[in-house]
Formats: structure tokens, C-alpha cells, sequence
């Protein structure tokens, strides 16, 4: 058997509309459904399949909505007998990984993911932060430029997404401070249309919140492996990766290293589980093209049916 990776996506995959085919198929998602919308009182299911866009992403929204759409899809092949063997997650992505690894259970995914969103809403309002993706330089060079800055001000890198796609966060200020120095080197610098510097010291206020939170919250041995966003590796030790996505908070995300340690596994399938393609678009980016694999993003039942059809 070829090895699997189910990838679960954070926020910016979001749409109009994510969900609902797999809503009106399975019982298991409208559970989903009901029960994310029991634990945080938002509608989810309206925002999900009806918007507004703009109210969906809203974080205190997106982060339970984008995270039951992962469920939903999770669920999906799970019902058709499809189940991972390492696992992984972009920022918020991450919970889902938890949940598809036996880590914690759907209704903590969602308290987690929820009590995330609140905190980092209301950390935003406290302090304006900006983020921008820098195209076209090493991690090295982008952590060079944001040295030279940092000592004015808070600004550092948030995603080291591809071996040339980084994006920095931190106070408006200094990161558009980096962009300039980027673009005098060549290189592209686009501001994201994000509510805060997310993975900063900008919400640090919130992390020993946030930890306490993640302390209540009942952590089991992995059933699969998870590669984590602050380490690129592994870890078993329940006490040990509540420590980890308690750092994730305001750590930067490790992607690039993520996948090439999946290379390094010699995962052969790429499973992108949840809404969009942004994953997808970035695995493309840093598989070599003579790498042996298969890349499939499962958001529809269209998409689900491809995929089984192939691999099973």
C-alpha cells in the first residue's frame, strides 16, 4: 500500500457554499454541523453554505467553519472506509490533524478551534497587524531582512510556505518596513487581507489563555503520526503536543519543512482534506517534479469519488 497524508487546510481556503454537497449526503456532517453549532451558538451551516463572505471571515467565524468543513470531509472518507497514515495541518489546519489522528475529539476540535478564534479577534482589536507574502527569497534572506527591522519594532515570519513563499507578520509599520527592503532585492511583497499578525508577539497576550484552554482539553497517543507546524516532526507524548500547539499560537509554520519531511516518509499520496486548494497549489511548489506521488483535494463528492475511484 502506497503511504497516504491527509492535509488539513486553515484559513483562506474558505467559500460560499464549502460543505454542502457532503451535508446533504451523510448524516455523520450534519452531526458535525449540529454539534459545532451547539458549541459556539453561530449558525455554521448558513454561513458555510449561504455566507455573507464577509461575515464568514470574520475569524471568530471562520475558524469553526472552515474546521467542521474539515471535519465534514474527514468524515466523508472515513464513511467510505479511506483513513491516513501521517497527517498534517496548515495553522489552524493542524486541529483537524489532531482530531484525524485520534488526538482529541471532534467536539474539543471545535471548543479549541472556537476559543483560538475569540482570542485571536480579540487580540487583533488590541493591536493593528499587518501580514504580506514575500515571493521570490530563500527563508535565510526574509530572515535576514526581518532582523534588520525587528529591532524597531515587532515583525516576523508567520508561514515559511514554500521554498520562495514566506509571509512575515507583525506591526503594520515594520512589516511594510520589510516589504521595502524585499522589493529593493527583487522580490515581491503582497499584503494579505488578514485582521491580524497572526503567529506574532502581537497576540502573545492571548497564548497563556489560550494554553490553559488546551490544558483542559483531554490529549490522546497519536493514532497516526502528526508532523507539526512548529517542529516539522513528530511527537507522541499527549503533554508534549499540548505544549506544541500551545507555541503554534505565536510560532511560525513551518509548511516547507512539514512536507519535505513527508517526502522523507516517502508518502506517495497527498490527500488535501477541506475547502479549496491552497494546499494542493503548495505541495505542487515543493514536491521536485520527479517526485513519484499522487495529489487529490477531496472538498466535494465529485472529488471523493475520483479519489476512491484511483486508490481503492
Amino acid at each position: 500500500m502506497k503511504k497516504t497524508a491527509f492535509l488539513f487546510p486553515g484559513q483562506g481556503s474558505q467559500s460560499v457554499g464549502m460543505g454542502l454537497d457532503f451535508y446533504q449526503e451523510y448524516d455523520s456532517v450534519r452531526e458535525i454541523f449540529d454539534m459545532a453549532e451547539e458549541i459556539t451558538k453561530i449558525k455554521i451551516s448558513k454561513l458555510c453554505f449561504k455566507g455573507p463572505f464577509d461575515e464568514l471571515t470574520q475569524t471568530m467565524n471562520l475558524q469553526p467553519a472552515v474546521t467542521a468543513v474539515n471535519l465534514a470531509c474527514f468524515s466523508a472518507l472515513e464513511k467510505e472506509g479511506a483513513g491516513p497514515d501521517i497527517c498534517a495541518g496548515h495553522s489552524l489546519g493542524e486541529y483537524s490533524a489532531l482530531h484525524a489522528s485520534d488526538i482529541i475529539s471532534k467536539e474539543d476540535t471545535i471548543r479549541l478551534v472556537f476559543k483560538r478564534g475569540e482570542l485571536m479577534h480579540r487580540e487583533a482589536t488590541r493591536y493593528k497587524g499587518a501580514m504580506y507574502a514575500i515571493i521570490g527569497l530563500p527563508i535565510h534572506t526574509v530572515q535576514e531582512l526581518v532582523a534588520e527591522v525587528q529591532r524597531e519594532g515587532i515583525v516576523t515570519v508567520a508561514n515559511h510556505n514554500t521554498e520562495q513563499q514566506i509571509v512575515i507578520t507583525g506591526a503594520p509599520d515594520m512589516v511594510k518596513k520589510v516589504s521595502a527592503l524585499v522589493s529593493s532585492r527583487g522580490a515581491k511583497a503582497i499584503p494579505l487581507k488578514v485582521s491580524g499578525a497572526w503567529h506574532s508577539e502581537l497576540i502573545k497576550g492571548a497564548q497563556d489563555e489560550f494554553k490553559d484552554v488546551i490544558e483542559s482539553i483531554h490529549f490522546n497517543t497519536p493514532d497516526c503520526p502528526v508532523v507539526f507546524n512548529v517542529t516539522a516532526d513528530y511527537a507522541e507524548d499527549p503533554d508534549e503536543i499540548k505544549s506544541i500547539m500551545a507555541r503554534q499560537f505565536c510560532s511560525p509554520v513551518k509548511w516547507y519543512d512539514s512536507v519535505c519531511r513527508l517526502m522523507a516518509e516517502n508518502v506517495a499520496v497527498f490527500v488535501e482534506v477541506g475547502p479549496g486548494k491552497v494546499l494542493t497549489g503548495l505541495i505542487k511548489k515543493i514536491l521536485p517534479k520527479d517526485y513519484p506521488c499522487k495529489i487529490y483535494t477531496v472538498n466535494s463528492m465529485k472529488q471523493l469519488e475520483r479519489f476512491l475511484k484511483e486508490t481503492t
